[in-house]
């Protein structure tokens, strides 16, 4: 809990050929030898990942990938493991060797431009073959962002760390605010926290934890309550908090036990909009009343925790599904970052709070459902849907309510 979460991290990946330096690009960054460096191509299998911090960019994530020319079958699924990092790359590097450039580097710039990441171009092994007059030329005729460095003597570290900044979209050096935005300093705001078999032991939840600091960042306070003591600390406040957010397991009777005209909503609904696009999730919510018999639901979850009894994911939204719409489902899970490529086979995708994965990613989930066609939600607004307290839960969003209101 000392440091900030990956799924708050900007994340960087790195991307070329086998053999370019990607690794040790990777060891020279982080300072650390994280990446097995070796003259045998293919080193890499897995993407390697190391946290640190660079300044005044704060927390980021390095991505290290397989070569994207690798061989053979093993090659292959190394490739597609490679190219599925890019979902959660939030700017990319693209290595390349002096006077080496085509339909690799050109498939990458491709899907760069497809996903709209911005990335720069990273010569490396300057020491060994200073790239070419034309080779430059050319490289800067592809693209305006480009460095030359040398992973094996550090030349131009100090410089590369300034040009990965200058492609850093301008919105992570001020981050956008869980809640922070629903509050003015000095207000009030209840968070209701149920302590069940799912809650981590002696800790909180990520959401949770977030909440707390953003509502201290914005020089307003906070009164942290299980769901049952919620009653009791209205009774003892002399004026009502601006807001209450709630775990939306317990939505329904913290609704109930909040009087009128105090908003309520839930961690997941704001991770909803931290995380994604809150106005898409309230959108998608909309198929839970045209669902029909036997059609096929998956519930994605973005973590891998072991399912406890009464599991959230695999038994209360299954549950809660079943007796609101009165239908035999099937219901699908995934976990982690196994998203299937299936999306077309389904009927609804109800995503987690996407605590664990950066806004790219989840971004890329959207996306790929919209492309299958497939309508998404999320765990909070599928629950207050199902509770019947969806008015209510996105009562300080009201586009997002009239979006999902259109059925």
């Amino acid at each position: 809990m000392t440091q900030a979460p990956k799924g708050l991290r900007l994340h960087i990946g790195i991307f070329g050929r086998r053999n370019v330096g990607k690794s040790s690009l990777m060891n020279l960054l982080t300072n650390q030898a994280m990446s097995i460096v070796s003259e045998t191509p293919g080193t890499t299998t897995d993407p390697v990942e190391k946290t640190m911090e660079i300044q005044p960019l704060g927390p980021v994530v390095f991505i290290d990938t397989a070569g994207i020319d690798d061989e053979g079958i093993l090659g292959e699924k190394r490739v597609l493991k490679s190219l599925k990092a890019l979902d959660r790359t939030d700017i990319a590097l693209l290595v390349v060797e002096s006077n080496k450039w085509g339909s690799f580097e050109e498939h990458l710039l491709e899907l760069f431009k497809e996903k709209k990441t911005p990335f720069l171009i990273v010569c490396n092994k300057i020491d060994q073959s200073p790239p070419s007059d034309s080779f430059l030329h050319k490289l800067g005729s592809i693209h305006a962002h480009l460095i030359q460095v040398s992973a094996q003597t550090g030349e131009n570290r100090e410089e590369l760390f300034e040009k990965i900044q200058a492609i850093t979209p301008s919105g992570w050096i001020k981050s956008p605010p869980l809640l922070g935005d629903l509050v003015n300093e000095g207000d009030l705001v209840i968070l209701v926290v149920p302590i069940d078999l799912q809650a981590p032991k002696g800790r909180l939840i990520l959401p949770q934890v977030q909440a707390i600091r953003d509502i201290l960042d914005h020089d307003a306070s906070c009164i942290v309550v299980k769901e049952r003591e919620l009653q009791a600390i209205f009774q003892r406040l002399k004026e009502p908090p601006r807001l209450v957010v709630c775990d939306s397991q317990c939505v329904l009777k913290t609704v109930a036990d909040t009087p009128k005209g105090i908003k309520v909503t839930t961690f997941s609904i704001l991770m909803a909009r931290l995380k994604g696009d809150l106005n898409t999730l309230s959108e998608g919510a909309r198929a839970i009343h045209s669902l029909k018999e036997g059609d096929r639901i998956l519930i994605a979850e973005a973590c891998t925790h072991h399912a406890l009894e009464d599991d959230i994911g695999r038994v209360k939204i299954p549950r809660w599904l079943r007796q609101f719409t009165g239908l035999d489902l099937i219901i699908d899970h995934c976990t982690g970052k196994d998203y299937p490529e299936n999306l077309q086979d389904y009927q609804l995708i109800i995503h987690c709070g996407a605590c664990t994965l950066n806004r790219q990613e989840m971004l890329s989930r959207l996306l790929k459902a919209k492309e299958s066609g497939i309508p998404i939600t999320n765990y909070g607004i599928a629950i207050s849907v199902l509770q019947g307290v969806l008015a209510r839960s996105l009562e300080s969003f009201p586009l997002a309510l009239s979006v999902y209101e259109e059925i």
